[in-house]
């Protein structure tokens, strides 16, 4: 029989006949990213099941975290993270128990770092990383290691899939680029969070492999022609689009001159009342009418000619108005003359007067002829 198993079972019986609770053992702290979790294992005791207490020290007194748990674990998640805590746990049966096994623990110190997350995309051939620092326990989404830590880096190492060779890097920032690898090739990439102030390292993350594709990254100098080419076109597409429109202008100033109305049209037509005037007022034709009448009197006389002898008084149609009889010595100077009398007469009926308000104009022409031969 082996001296350990001898003496195990030896410290049992001296136990059972003593009547001592057996303290918890292996006794240790498991912190990552700050959640804290203290951890025992249960003690040899054949009288029945064991339950146990875990206290944190305050201000020089213990407080309660858990009370009679039949748990090998109590979670100390809630302690500051700065600064020295002093935890215990003890074993308890009925009203007997253990005495107490005390450990010290400082979070900032002691806390292991856990895998950060990571993102990997392949361009042409280029691995494209971004790192996400690990998350805090008990704190806002928002909250990672890095913040806790100024001294923040990450351990990258990445290799060929299928190739024992690692190439190793130092990255301060979230975002890396692997530039120049070989074109579609697969590499698998690990990383880790490093502490340089504390020389304290954390776990690696699970590898992510990509595969890279082909360089198609066009060369400098085509790039300059392109961007050279965009900007005269750009610059005769102007141009044409200026010249159609100054075309246009001239021939619809040479085709259709602008025309536009006088301007006493334009001040009347601006005011709204004036508008309205010019729709409604004419009247309609019944009514009151405007006209003037127009008389004509024509009185003709010819000298009769010398071989006949004949002469013909002028004659006035009946009904024309009045005549005037022409001068003798008009006659006999002129030959023969065509006075022509016009008698316009202005008649103005409205309602109430009376038509024979009338105005007369009188208008005569006369015409001479050719003298006569002399005897």
């Amino acid at each position: 029989m082996p001296r350990s198993l001898r003496s195990w079972l030896g410290g049992c019986l001296l136990m059972s006949a003593l009547g001592i609770v057996p303290p918890p053992e292996n006794v240790r702290m498991k912190s990552v990213n700050f959640k804290n979790v203290l951890q025992w294992e249960l003690p040899a005791f054949p009288k029945g099941n064991l339950t146990f207490t875990a206290q944190y020290q305050s201000y020089r007194k213990f407080q309660d975290t858990c009370t009679s748990t039949a748990l090998t674990e109590c979670d100390f998640s809630s302690l500051s993270k700065y600064g020295d805590h002093t935890l215990r746990v003890r074993a308890e049966f009925a009203d007997e128990h253990s005495d107490w096994v005390n450990i010290t623990f400082c979070p900032v110190d002691d806390t292991m770092i856990g895998p950060p997350g990571m993102q990997v995309e392949a361009l042409a051939n280029s691995l494209h990383m971004r790192f996400l620092a690990p998350k805090i326990e008990n704190e806002p989404e928002t909250w990672t290691m890095r913040n806790i830590y100024n001294s923040w880096f990450y351990n990258v190492q990445y290799w060929k899939n299928g190739s024992d060779e690692k190439w190793p890097m130092t990255c301060q920032y979230d975002f890396e680029v692997l530039r120049d690898l070989e074109p579609w090739a697969t590499y698998c990439v690990q990383v880790q969070g490093f502490l340089p102030d504390r020389n304290k390292t954390g776990e690696w993350s699970k590898p992510v492999c990509e595969q890279t594709a082909d360089d198609e990254t066009a060369p400098p100098w085509t790039v300059a022609v392109v961007l050279a080419a965009s900007v005269c076109a750009a610059f005769l597409l102007l141009g044409c689009s200026a010249l159609l429109w100054c075309l246009y202008k001239k021939t619809k100033h040479a085709f259709s001159p602008g025309n536009c109305l006088p301007q006493h049209l334009k001040e009347f037509l601006g005011h709204p009342h004036h508008s309205t005037l010019l729709f409604f007022s004419f009247p309609p034709s019944d009514e009151n009418e405007v006209f003037d009448k127009l008389s004509v009197i024509m009185q003709v006389s010819e000298h009769s000619r010398q071989n006949s002898g004949d002469g013909c008084s002028p004659g006035v149609p009946s009904g024309q108005g009045s005549s005037e009889p022409v001068p003798e010595e008009g006659a006999h100077s002129a030959g023969y003359s065509t006075p022509l009398l016009l008698s316009p007469t202005s008649d103005r009926q409205r309602s109430g007067k009376p038509p024979e308000q009338t105005s007369h104009l009188e208008l005569s022409d006369s015409r001479t002829a050719s003298k006569q031969p002399k005897s």
